[in-house]
């Protein structure tokens, strides 16, 4: 990782760069799957699944068997540990839960708002080198919470056909209504579309690879709503002579190994303590299965010292990092000066894994500095929420005058002989 010592703010959009990859090709390569799979519905799924998965599939949809299968191949151990994470994931979901409330803005005019589950929810689970069953966790249990009535989950499947057994019981333990063996950028256009087997959802969610963002970024232009842009996996951390070096070093690396595009940034104020970090870095690394992934991503990512902790926040702030560690005994000192991020870890203890998979907050955030102006996934992600107003006679009567000036205003007099025909009637009675 190159070292930048108080590099001045006029370099700092440069050093909040993210890695960039050649992109030329994407759009048509990906533009092209959505077509064929909105013409050629399953046929297109069939071929795509013997091209990019190398199976021939016999159906596209999970069987209740192969479900049943699954629970007797995962650990009871994981099974417990999924369990628990399910729960506090629920606790702190279901706590988002509004209810709504009636505002009398005028006399005799009432205004309320009410949260409405999205009926059809599409979900996406990367199931390649990490299949990623805690994303399920993070996506299905606030849909159930939300009151999504049809939740449909893609998965890729391996080369015999079939889906990783801990993806299969944590989609069912947590409802999932239908699982299909489809990855891909193809998977977004199914459930875009819609097929003879895979019914069209009205939002998707999930990480994916580069053709499956762009995937969801197209797909948009149909009339489906996506959670948020994404781009790779990414983390932030700020140390200072109070952080532990091992608990540092663990926690970029946590990141690094997602893939080779991830970036991990580190930021101090200790330059003795970021030799200690890059001494635990390299002996860890060693230590890692995923090492040759984690040594790629360390290449793209960099360590910025700074004379105070003030700074480096800002430098936070400015890169807006999907998760940001404060690795400090004071990092609650901080708290009200951090404004982009998409996940914050206060102090030593507080792991970035710990939001990963079970704290109970959502690990579906913002990456590629979109924490500037988005939100990670919430309950909200699964609601519409839905405007109600009810007016009385008095009511119309307080407000239509100003109702009826403001039209008449904007030309629009249709507008205002919605009022004036109603007020008349109170004084005709």
């Amino acid at each position: 990782m190159k070292v930048y010592t108080n590099p001045d703010k006029s370099t700092w959009n440069e050093l909040c760069k993210r890695a960039q990859f050649d992109k030329s090709e994407l759009n048509e390569i990906v533009t092209a799957i959505l077509e064929n799979v909105q013409q050629n519905k399953d046929q297109a799924l069939y071929e795509y699944a013997e091209k990019f998965d190398n199976t021939k599939l016999s159906s596209l949809e999970v069987s209740q068997e192969e479900i049943d299968a699954a629970k007797n191949e995962v650990s009871q151990e994981l099974k417990q540990a999924i369990e628990q994470a399910k729960n506090n994931i629920e606790v702190f979901h279901t706590s988002q839960k509004e209810t709504p409330k009636v505002i009398e803005t005028t006399k005799g005019v009432q205004c309320w708002r009410k949260s409405v589950g999205i009926e059809k929810v599409g979900l996406y689970i990367p199931g390649g080198t990490a299949p990623l069953f805690s994303t399920i966790l993070m996506l299905a249990v606030p849909a159930k919470v939300a009151g999504c009535k049809e939740i449909v989950l893609c998965t890729p499947p391996n080369k015999e056909g079939k889906v990783n057994p801990v993806i299969l019981y944590t989609a069912n333990l947590v409802g999932v209504t239908k699982i299909f063996k489809v990855g891909g950028a193809q998977a977004v256009g199914a459930m875009t579309f819609g097929t003879e087997t895979i019914p069209q959802v009205y939002k998707i969610f999930g990480p994916g690879n580069q053709f499956v963002t762009k995937a969801k970024e197209l797909v948009q232009e149909y009339g489906v709503a996506i959670d948020m842009p994404a781009g790779p996996s990414e983390v932030l951390v700020i140390a200072d002579e109070t952080s532990n070096p091992s608990f540092v070093a663990a926690d970029l690396l946590s990141q690094a190994e997602h893939g080779t595009d991830s970036q991990v940034i580190l930021v101090s104020n200790n330059k003795e303590r970021i030799g200690e970090i890059e001494i635990e870095l390299e002996k860890q690394l060693n230590e890692l299965p995923r090492k040759d992934i984690a040594e790629k991503a360390l290449q793209n990512s960099r360590t910025v010292y700074f004379d105070s902790i003030e700074e480096g926040i800002d430098f936070s702030n400015e890169y807006a990092p999907e998760h940001l560690i404060i690795a400090s005994e004071s990092a609650d000192d901080f708290i009200d000066k951090i404004t982009n991020a998409g996940s914050v870890f206060l102090g030593n203890y507080s792991c970035e894994s710990a939001g990963d998979y079970a704290s109970g907050t959502n690990h579906t955030l913002p990456t590629y500095g979109y924490a500037k102006n988005y939100s990670g996934v919430s309950l909200d992600s699964f609601v519409k929420k839905i405007t109600f107003q009810k007016l009385s006679k008095e009511g119309i009567k307080n407000i239509g005058n100003t109702i009826e000036l403001m039209a008449e205003a904007e030309g629009l007099q249709a507008h205002k002989n919605a009022v004036t025909l109603r007020l008349k009637s109170l004084t005709d009675v």
